[in-house]
């Protein structure tokens, strides 16, 4: 006589948790989708702005970036940023190379950045000694230039009579192969040591970076 065996599910207490990447994507996919259809950012890639628009967008973006990257170096000069600080992805060289394209020399005179930047590289500079918040950040920055960053260098380089010269923020020199690199920096993220309330206070980080950066947008929206 055979036995049957019923599969009984696993309790809910057993069943693992997902990983940080998937929770990342699915906890700010709201907020993503309120930054990405805000009125600047969409008119900026239909070619409706000037030249003037995106310089002065490129001009946020380098408060932002010096401010993040500045936080992971004391991060990673701290031994505490479990090797997830890249210097693939430093964008701060590249942004300095394109707004001295688009404003001329005197770029860092010609600039101005608006409070709500000063509001979200704030918020980056406090986050030099918790690695949980800045990967959050890090997280919404630069996998955003790495996948949908392509289509807007594109879109700009078209609509604003751009050729390699001002898009160099999108070009990353040292990742040939943007989904490869992206999928192993989705591993490292996956592997960091944080507990399960770490991963939910990381999640609620990532959904204030969204937050800050429409803010930004909207701000830029008033501008121009």
């Amino acid at each position: 006589m055979s036995t049957i065996i019923e599969h009984v599910p696993p309790a809910a207490d057993d069943v693992a948790p997902a990983p940080l990447s998937a929770r990342l994507r699915s906890g700010t996919r709201t907020q993503h989708e309120t930054a990405e259809s805000q009125g600047f950012i969409t008119q900026l890639m239909r070619g409706e702005l000037d030249r003037d628009a995106y310089a002065d967008f490129l001009a946020q973006h380098h408060a932002i970036y010096v401010a993040l990257e500045d936080s992971g170096e004391k991060l990673r000069a701290a031994g505490v940023d479990s090797g997830i600080v890249l210097d693939e992805l430093v964008r701060v060289p590249s942004l300095e190379a394109d707004l001295e394209f688009l404003f001329g020399r005197e770029w860092r005179t010609a600039i101005d950045v608006l409070p709500e930047t000063l509001e979200y590289a704030a918020r980056l500079r406090e986050l030099d000694s918790w690695l949980g918040g800045w990967v959050a950040h890090a997280y919404t920055r630069y996998l955003g230039d790495l996948s949908g960053g392509q289509a807007i260098r594109a879109l700009v380089q078209r609509h604003y009579g751009l050729g390699e010269e001002g898009v160099s923020f999108y070009h990353f020199a040292a990742i040939p192969k943007p989904k490869v690199f992206k999928d192993t920096y989705r591993e490292k993220l996956d592997a960091l040591p944080f507990s399960s309330d770490e991963v939910d206070a990381v999640v609620a980080e990532a959904q204030r970076a969204f937050e800050l950066n429409t803010a930004m947008f909207r701000a830029l929206g008033t501008r121009h």
